[in-house]
């Protein structure tokens, strides 16, 4: 009789990864798989180039109170290899933000909306900047988040990643756990909207990240 071979999964693979060091009016995917972001903005709004170690990062726009101020968002095509249903997944950044930037909510990175869609997401909190990751189930809608015990918004760099494994939801700041909960192990995020960074869009209510933002990646398996 024929033993029958386990089903093995493939090894976890990088979907996107931006590492901003190539100047262009479309930023290309360093993953291989295409996902090239083009600069939608509003009112003025615009990212730079600044160094970071030895290549580049991209700043987004200052913190700003006024009723119309600038906003710009980074953002991919919708593509089903971006979705990852129930498989364990990663995303994160390298990120800066300063002290006196913090607002209610900016996002560095986000596919799909909480109330029209299922989504997973990655945004920095508050006036103490700490950084929280979010997933929103296909099927049934609802938050779950996890947010870091320590904040972020300090003039320096850190390294931020989320992490779906099973039921099992963490962040990691900087290499080390801050932060986890329990997801359903049937929790699904598939969607058509696009990879968004820096903010949801080029809108007035777009959660705008008023920091530096490089390498920003998305991992699935």
């Amino acid at each position: 009789m024929m033993a029958l071979l386990a089903t093995v999964p493939p090894p976890p693979a990088i979907i996107a990864r931006y590492d901003f060091n190539e100047a262009a009016p479309a930023i290309d995917d360093e993953s291989g798989f295409g996902h090239t972001l083009r600069v939608i903005s509003g009112h003025g709004g615009r990212v730079r180039p600044v160094a970071h170690g030895p290549g580049i990062a991209l700043a987004f726009p200052d913190h700003c109170v006024l009723q119309i101020c600038p906003h710009v968002a980074l953002q991919s095509p919708d593509s089903a290899d971006l979705n990852p249903g129930t498989r364990d997944f990663s995303f994160g950044a390298e990120m800066l933000l300063a002290s006196n930037a913090t607002s209610k909510g900016q996002n560095i990175l986000q596919k799909g909306y909480s109330k029209t869609s299922s989504q997973y997401k990655l945004q920095i909190d508050g006036d103490a900047g700490r950084p929280s990751c979010v997933l929103v189930d296909v099927r049934q809608p609802g938050i779950r988040m996890v947010r870091s015990t320590i904040g972020t918004a300090d003039g320096r760099w850190h390294s931020v990643r989320c992490r779906r494994s099973g039921e099992v939801f963490e962040i990691y700041v900087d290499g080390v756990l801050r932060g986890g909960t329990r997801v359903p192990v049937t929790l699904a995020v598939a969607n058509d909207r696009p990879l968004s960074i820096g903010g949801k869009g080029a809108y007035r209510d777009n959660d705008q990240f008023n920091g530096v933002l490089d390498n920003v990646w998305v991992e699935i398996g």
